[in-house]
């Protein structure tokens, strides 16, 4: 490959206000250094047990995807973070800045909850491991099991955290997906629908190559439009929300099933994960917007 190299298109930008609800859709998003502004900006969190809560606990919060949310303005880089607008599956609208909200939350989920705007420096979330084999390299089948996220999963760890503590995303601050993985997919497993939905994705790339084409963007630079440079860190491990029905998507253990089968790829020395899309740092901020070109550094 040239040094400097059109990969593709980006098709699609995602902002998830509310950490395991449903997002937004948009042609255009502000990129600081920790990420799309207002990417997981809220969480709630378990009461009980201090827990940032999470889809891939499965079971004790099985109606998060049936929850959609939306900001009530849109957020700027630097600015506080505006309310966000969360849309219950009966249509029953709630805002974050309502005094009542935790208390209507912790109703509707059965659970006592309150909805954060920053993550516990201990931030733990539950996280189910399906009954898939070789999914989890240690070996975790139908079982669930606590697992630091964000910043304290480097701490743990003994690295420097490229999220700052606060911040409820997983590990790194942009996530990225091609179409070409996708088509992939489709491929090997037409009964199942692949839809960029599942698989929650900060940017989608709409690429010409056959196969997992960003995985071997790895260690590179993207540069998305006019100025904005992302470093490309990893493949990213795909877990139990892939699999979950949200909108018109069905439950679908398959699609984990055919990323065990078809891509698993080693994953920073903790053994061989299945994978779809790749993690990246920002290197240079700015505005992202569809329609621009994605080139390879």
């Amino acid at each position: 490959m040239l040094t400097s190299d059109v990969v593709g298109i980006a098709v699609a930008l995602w902002r998830f206000p509310v950490k395991s609800m449903l997002g937004e859709r948009l042609d255009e998003a502000q990129l600081s250094p920790h990420g799309i502004v207002g990417d997981r900006a809220y969480s709630l969190l378990d009461a009980e047990t201090g827990k940032v809560v999470s889809a891939k606990s499965v079971k004790h919060f099985p109606e998060l995807f049936s929850c959609r949310a939306a900001f009530v303005d849109s957020p700027v880089a630097g600015g506080a973070t505006p309310p966000v607008r969360i849309t219950l599956p009966d249509g029953t609208a709630l805002r974050s800045d309502e005094p009542d909200v935790d208390a209507r939350l912790s109703h509707f989920f059965g659970r006592d909850v309150h909805l954060g705007s920053s993550a516990p420096e201990d931030f733990t979330i539950d996280q189910y491991h399906p009954d898939v084999e070789e999914l989890d390299p240690p070996g975790h089948r139908d079982t669930l099991v606590e697992q630091k996220l964000g910043s304290a999963f480097f701490a743990q760890a003994g690295l420097p955290s490229p999220v700052p503590v606060g911040s409820f995303v997983d590990l790194f601050p942009v996530s990225v997906l091609t179409t070409s993985t996708l088509d992939q997919l489709h491929e090997v497993r037409p009964e199942s629908r692949f839809d960029e939905r599942r698989f929650r994705m900060n940017v989608i790339v709409s690429t010409p190559q056959r196969g997992f084409v960003e995985q071997d963007w790895v260690g590179r630079g993207l540069e998305l439009g006019d100025g904005v440079r992302l470093r490309v860190t990893m493949p990213d491990p795909r877990c139990v929300m892939t699999t979950l029905a949200q909108d018109d998507l069905p439950q679908d253990t398959e699609i984990l099933r055919t990323l065990s089968r078809h891509n698993r790829v080693q994953v920073a020395g903790a053994g061989e994960f299945p994978c779809a899309g790749v993690y990246a740092v920002v290197e240079s901020p700015g505005v992202l917007r569809t329609g621009e070109p994605v080139v390879l550094r």
